[in-house]
């Protein structure tokens, strides 16, 4: 076989795969708009008939959860990368241990971040939002002048 039709195979096997495999699902957090409100509809789907019934364990003040978990941007963040674990780990073809990888090594993280006192939904309790304040900068590019091209 020629060296052109070696090369021309594997450009064919190559674009046929990529043609079959979908690409993942994208992170939250690169979504805006509708894209963005269909994400978060998802994953508030999963969160409220899968995580929670499940995992969701009661609300106290040492454990804390918010109502309105979705108003939080570290929440969604979180949850949206613990569904994207579950997806992978759990779904079909899925191997037999992802389900145990997916508790060790997901959910028990993630769940513990949000929960702790001093995390995300602290000043939340049960029939209650309290917004957070974001950290202010001193200055939200300072080193804009070091990457601006030189003339």
């Amino acid at each position: 076989m020629s060296t052109t039709s070696t090369q021309n195979t594997e450009t064919t096997e190559t674009a046929e795969s990529k043609e079959r495999t979908p690409d993942p699902p994208q992170f939250i957090l690169y979504f805006q708009g509708r894209e963005y409100a269909l994400a978060l509809r998802k994953l508030t789907l999963w969160t409220h008939h899968v995580l929670l019934p499940v995992y969701g364990r009661e609300v106290t003040s040492a454990s804390p959860w918010c109502p309105r978990w979705w108003e939080h941007p570290e929440a969604v963040a979180q949850l949206h990368g613990l569904w994207l674990a579950w997806g992978e780990l759990t779904g079909p073809g899925s191997p037999m241990t992802g389900p145990a990888s997916w508790h060790r090594d997901h959910l028990a993280v993630v769940m513990n971040n949000l929960r702790d006192p001093q995390g995300p939904f602290a000043g939340c309790k049960p029939g209650m939002h309290r917004a957070k304040e974001t950290p202010t900068v001193d200055d939200m590019d300072p080193f804009a002048e070091i990457s601006a091209p030189v003339e």
